[in-house]
């Protein structure tokens, strides 16, 4: 498998009180993310548990949560906790 298709798949899940407490870190430790999610996201779906991926940014061992759905497009979009701070949509 290529390492372009094996990206695609996730690589764990988390339950959603996780994930949440996750993304409030990180919106709460990254200046702007919270006005940034606010103009592209809209929020998520109720869930138990959500899909988490590892991130395909070169030397960032992070991973990422699920933050809301992409406005205006069919993807979920998604932020790493890692040092690469990237966002993406899936």
């Amino acid at each position: 498998m290529t390492s372009n298709v094996g990206q695609s798949y996730p690589y764990t899940s988390e339950p959603e009180a996780e994930r949440a407490t996750v993304v409030a870190g990180l919106v709460a430790a990254r200046e702007g993310l919270a006005a940034l999610l606010a103009a592209e996201t809209t929020p998520l779906d109720a869930h138990d548990r959500w899909w988490v991926w590892k991130c395909p940014t070169s030397g960032c061992a992070g991973l990422l949560h699920a933050t809301g759905y992409a406005r205006d497009l069919h993807a979920l979009h998604v932020v790493c906790d890692g040092s690469c701070a990237k966002m993406f949509l899936r």
